[in-house]
């Protein structure tokens, strides 16, 4: 079986508002057009797999089942738009993490690559035809650095960082869009 390109989607700021940390289910509040964006890719059977860092958890800012909360909301708004998420994966984890559990230099924080690798093992995923798609620098070199072509989102802190971090980095996105409607417009018009 031949692996199949991906969109590997950064969550805060990409998928839902940037608000920090998400403290509360109250502030999960997914993106206009977000689903929509989505759906189209599921409908071309893209696999689309979020991957995400929640230092927050690691930090004592929020519990464990909050942050399942916080999934599964985001998974039903998806839903009601007629879209999936293939797969999620998250790294809890933080070099100084309040919660011992969590404190640890790991593989899986972006910019490294772990939550890519091990979608794309588990998933069946080529990283060299697939997507990184996220609004900060870290998820830029998380793509980069896995293969992937990255795109930059102006939505959460993409037009901060396209502004006052971009220009002194090595890593550049492959496309810079407006938000997730116009990164999948470009990603459909050259997946394979």
């Amino acid at each position: 079986m031949s692996k199949k390109a991906a969109v590997f989607l950064d969550r805060d700021g990409t998928i839902n508002e940037q608000m920090g940390y998400i403290n509360h289910i109250s502030r999960f509040i997914l993106l206009p057009g977000v689903g929509k964006a989505i759906s189209r890719l599921n409908d071309q059977n893209i696999p689309v797999v979020v991957v995400t860092n929640q230092s927050g958890l690691a930090r004592g800012y929020f519990p464990p089942s909050l942050l399942e909360d916080v999934n599964k909301q985001m998974t039903q708004e998806l839903a009601e738009d007629g879209a999936h998420i293939d797969g999620l994966y998250i790294c809890p984890h933080h070099p100084e993490a309040k919660q011992e559990e969590y404190r640890k230099k790991c593989t899986c924080r972006k910019p490294q690559t772990g939550l890519l690798e091990q979608a794309a093992e588990e998933l069946g995923l080529d990283l060299e035809r697939s997507f990184m798609v996220g609004d900060r620098w870290s998820d830029l070199k998380c793509g980069a650095a896995a293969g992937a072509s990255s795109v930059l989102v102006l939505t959460g802190y993409g037009r901060g960082d396209q502004k006052y971090i971009g220009p002194g980095q090595q890593i550049q996105p492959a496309f810079v869009a407006d938000d997730l409607h116009a990164a999948v417009d470009w990603i459909l018009s050259r997946i394979d």
